[in-house]
């Protein structure tokens, strides 16, 4: 089951206010950015965030989940907590926070 465009822009509202927040479909899901740095992803309408020990202190005890077949765990936010506007966003901007930038782009090679 694909994530809803209704859960994304739900999620995106809920973090204004947090930086930058944008997201881009991948694979029918969603990779959700704060300030350019992956933050989360949202599969089958739900939300893992990424692990970081910034985000478990803040979070206390995450339930921790796959996001997809195959993935690592992340921290598997349960819905009732979306609403919680302030909280949500507080928990992605330490996450952000705690994450490295993401590493330049290689310019590709002009084909001959």
């Amino acid at each position: 089951m694909a994530t809803d465009q209704r859960t994304i822009d739900f999620l995106t509202e809920q973090l204004t206010g947090a930086g930058d927040v944008t997201s881009r479909k991948m694979f029918g899901e969603y990779a959700m950015y704060l300030d350019e740095k992956v933050v989360a992803f949202v599969c089958d309408d739900q939300f893992f965030l990424k692990p970081t020990d910034a985000g478990r202190a803040f979070i206390g005890t995450p339930d921790e989940a796959p996001a997809y077949p195959g993935s690592k765990l992340y921290f598997r936010i349960p819905e009732d907590r979306w609403e919680d506007h302030d909280w949500l966003k507080e928990l992605v901007r330490v996450t952000a926070d705690a994450l490295p930038l993401p590493k330049p782009k290689k310019p590709r090679k002009a084909s001959k």
